[in-house]
């Protein structure tokens, strides 16, 4: 199993920038063992999706799938005014699973912070979404 359990211990609402769109927010069900599982597909300076809804307080299992070739991503996703700190590697054509549980409400946006020098980042290319706990 790759990944580690992190629990997100915050002292402040988080609230996502404004200066990205996210596409129809998926809500993520729980399964019957109490785990929100989710895939979000890394591609070309995307996820899909790039806006998931989860439950505070339930353990969050993300598999990110890259559907690139050669181009690798990640995962970013950092907040650490609230003890919020991911970061997992996706390279191109690999599958890992990260894990979390949110136990506060908020918006977290998540990132793909990669980039070839002296280009923009992924992220400034649109590689980004929104994690929305309630």
């Amino acid at each position: 199993m790759i990944g580690s359990w992190l629990t997100i211990v915050p002292t402040s609402v988080v609230r996502a920038a404004d200066t990205f769109v996210t596409g129809p927010p998926i809500v993520v069900s729980i399964s019957p063992d109490g785990v929100q599982r989710a895939t979000v597909i890394l591609d070309s300076y995307s996820y899909s999706p790039n806006h998931l809804i989860v439950e505070s307080g339930k353990p969050v299992e993300l598999t990110l799938m890259s559907r690139t070739t050669f181009i690798p991503h990640n995962f970013v996703m950092q907040e650490l005014s609230v003890g919020l700190s991911i970061e997992q590697d996706v390279g191109a054509g690999k599958t890992v699973i990260a894990k979390l549980v949110p136990t506060h409400p908020g918006l977290f946006p998540f990132f793909c912070d990669k980039r070839l020098w002296p280009m923009p980042s992924h992220r400034d290319k649109g590689m980004e979404g929104l994690l929305e706990v309630r």
